[in-house]
């Protein structure tokens, strides 16, 4: 998942110097999505394996 986010924001990055406007909103949009879905499986991921450690 962190591989396509970082794909939709290279993609945001190239339109948006090529300048358009459309393509790269929509890239930068789903590379925020897909970051923060990530984000909260590692916190997820974290406080699981913190807490399976600490029985």
């Amino acid at each position: 998942m962190l591989y396509w986010a970082l794909v939709f924001l290279v993609v945001a990055i190239i339109a948006g110097a090529l300048g358009f406007g459309g393509i790269a909103g929509a890239s930068a949009g789903m590379a925020q999505i897909l970051f923060y879905i990530f984000l909260a499986l590692l916190v997820l991921s974290l406080l699981f394996g913190f807490f399976r450690r600490a029985r």
